[in-house]
């Protein structure tokens, strides 16, 4: 279990990147859920011992985090937003380098699990090429790689998937649905289909603060009878009542749906339609007053 209690922090410029986050989070994959600058890099580096909070404080089993970070980091395994590699260096030279620095020092048994990890991550048929080559699906499923060094207890993935194509999205979905069985991952993103498609537990962030969070099942439930939908010449849109309280807004045929939360119908021509993980998205930043950015 990793426990985050009161987390906060302000930058110098005034920026509250952290206020009062708190999450309990068990085995498995949990989505943090959120558009760009609404902390989730912050919490993800806070977490990792990459920087330092304001107050709060971070449990991972008996291990205080922030108090022995020594130990954490010897549990964890973290791919970033962005990651490098030494240049024109092969993914098995890469993850041998990676072994050592994490303390696997006899030979036979660096080469056994990168060749184990090499096949686990669909790279061993490129194992000796130049990782600059790779696209950049290879590089995340390298980044995931050399995030398993070490058998790791805590996982942590910064937006893995933003710019893949939607065959290599699905692998490393796949990917991350094996990893995240027996190990605490935290899938931080702004795209709704990767908490949907894995993720059993979630939370929902905006301006440094955790504004729901639950079951995504349960989460979609309670927009039940409360979600209603018409579509409308892209050219109306404009004109809709600023009292309409619309939580997004799509093509559909050349045309512009629009989605309304209300718990009477708004108007006579609004059918009521089931909601998804993204309208709660949507009716979450909203309420909240935040813009919400989808992939």
């Amino acid at each position: 279990m990793l426990t985050v209690t009161g987390l906060s922090k302000t930058y110098p410029n005034d920026v509250k990147a952290l206020d009062d986050v708190s999450l309990s989070i068990p085995t498995g994959m949990f989505g943090l859920l959120g558009p760009n600058g609404a902390g989730k890099s912050t919490l993800m580096r806070t977490i990792a011992t990459l920087q330092e909070p304001d107050s709060g404080s971070v449990q991972l089993g008996d291990i205080n985090a922030l108090r022995d970070k020594t130990a954490l980091r010897r549990c964890l395994g973290y791919l970033p937003q962005e990651f490098g590699a030494y240049p024109r260096t092969s993914p098995v030279v890469m993850l041998d380098h990676v072994a050592v620095l994490k303390g696997i020092t006899e030979k036979k048994v660096r080469k056994a699990l990168v060749e184990q990890l090499l096949a686990r991550t669909n790279l061993w048929d490129v194992r000796n090429k130049s990782i600059d080559t790779f696209s950049g699906g290879m590089k995340q499923r390298f980044g995931i790689a050399q995030a398993l060094i070490g058998e790791p207890k805590l996982i942590i993935v910064d937006e893995p998937t933003a710019g893949l194509d939607p065959a290599e999205r699905r692998r490393f979905q796949n990917l991350l649905a094996r990893i995240g069985e027996d190990v605490v991952v935290i899938l931080s993103t702004h795209i709704v289909d990767d908490v949907s498609d894995l993720c059993p537990r979630m939370a929902i962030m905006g301006e440094g603060r955790i504004l729901v969070q639950g079951e995504p099942q349960t989460l979609t439930e309670k927009l039940n009878g409360r979600l209603w939908s018409k579509v409308i010449p892209t050219d109306q849109v404009a004109a809709l009542p600023k009292s309409l309280p619309v939580v997004s807004t799509r093509m559909v045929a050349g045309q512009t749906e629009i989605r309304v939360v209300s718990r009477e119908r708004p108007e006579d021509d609004m059918a009521l339609v089931s909601p998804t993980l993204e309208d709660v998205y949507f009716a979450t930043l909203r309420e909240h007053n935040l813009q919400a950015e989808l992939d």
